[in-house]
């Protein structure tokens, strides 16, 4: 049979209907109450933030969706503010704690829009009963992480609730960064023909976290990457100038943040099985659970989206930072199929990464 008949033409134009249909469906809001599925960071996330909240509070800084605002200041100089929530359980795990995450998260949020984390406010919600001790711990891995990130802890608030209903402790934390003169990140950036980096393994902090519950009987020694990126952005950003877009990978992982890149520049991710570094111990664990490692969170690694004459620089460099030595190249953006995350699979095959649907690891960060 030809290439040209009828048949493979007709296969052809049921295949670019199903992309299209594929493309233009948005997520939808059909809950009638919030689930877990709500905070996983993938549809049901994106449907809640879409039916609920853009409406009501719709502004220029809110309407970018990204993990923080880029804000003007009268002075004319650039900050970038970010806030996010810590409910993870159990508080303390392998590589971590919800001390730790409360400070990552927030100046990692920062970093990634371009910024230079400097301040910080923490917001404690503490269940009755909780262990003083516990929390005296909590509170000094916090300090220890925000020396380590160069950022301080500037203001706060304290609330107590009733016995059982905070899981022992909630801590929310907001950050401002200074946006250098000349930086500029973003999905208009992106073109086709740049390349996708990664700056290390994927999949670390979900599965440490997973494991750490004991509800599994499954041992494996698999640590948190949760880290500061502040000094690997810099880095990344002064062997690689004109780098377009980074993100870090945390709530729904690295197959999640590419739909929201290739939804934001209606372009195509292409990610390439072969090349995503996974440890062994997770890749493992994801395999005896049945959970795809794209999906699973981070707390220490971003993407980057990077023009193709200054990949080489900008893997090096990422390589060559502690925080980065495990990076790599897995991936290009093209212009077709628009607004598609495709990956080519191991067996020599295609397939579509949709965004995260439900909820496999909850209260992972």
């Amino acid at each position: 049979m030809s290439p040209d008949s009828p048949t493979v033409g007709g296969r052809e134009a049921a295949v670019l209907q199903r992309i299209e249909a594929f493309r233009r469906r948005r997520p939808r809001l059909t809950d009638d109450v919030v689930t877990l599925a709500h905070g996983a960071g993938g549809k049901a996330s994106a449907a809640l933030v879409d039916a609920v909240f853009l409406e009501p509070f719709a502004n220029e800084a809110l309407a970018a969706l990204a993990d923080g605002a880029c804000l003007t200041l009268p002075s004319g100089e650039r900050i970038a503010m970010s806030t996010d929530s810590f409910v993870v359980k159990p508080h303390r795990f392998p590589g971590g704690s919800i001390g730790h995450l409360a400070v990552h998260g927030t100046v990692n949020d920062l970093a990634v829009m371009g910024a230079r984390p400097r301040w910080l406010s923490a917001a404690f919600v503490l269940e009755e009963g909780f262990s003083i001790d516990e929390l005296r711990d909590v509170v000094a891995d916090m300090a220890e992480a925000a020396s380590v990130a160069g950022v301080e802890i500037v203001t706060g608030d304290t609330k107590v609730v009733d016995r059982g209903a905070a899981d022992g402790l909630y801590i929310t934390t907001t950050g401002i960064g200074v946006i250098p003169a000349g930086r500029e990140l973003g999905p208009q950036q992106v073109q086709p023909g740049d390349v996708v980096l990664v700056s290390g393994t994927i999949a670390d902090h979900g599965m440490a976290v997973m494991l750490a519950r004991g509800d599994l009987a499954l041992e494996a020694d698999i640590r948190s990457d949760t880290a500061p990126l502040a000094s690997l952005v810099d880095a990344l950003i002064q062997a690689a100038p004109s780098t377009r877009w980074l993100r870090d990978a945390t709530r729904g992982g690295v197959g999640t943040v590419c739909n929201e890149l290739a939804r934001d520049t209606n372009l195509a991710v292409v990610l390439d099985e072969a090349l995503l570094p996974v440890a062994p111990a997770v890749a493992g664990a994801c395999d005896l659970l049945g959970i795809d490692p794209l999906y699973v969170a981070n707390e220490g690694k971003l993407i980057a989206i990077v023009p193709p004459d200054e990949a080489d620089a900008a893997l090096s460099t990422l390589k060559g930072h502690p925080q980065g030595v495990n990076a790599a190249r897995i991936g290009d953006i093209r212009a077709e199929p628009e607004a598609i995350v495709v990956l080519l699979t191991s067996f020599g095959g295609t397939r579509i990464v949709d965004m995260l649907v439900g909820d496999p690891l909850p209260r992972i960060c």
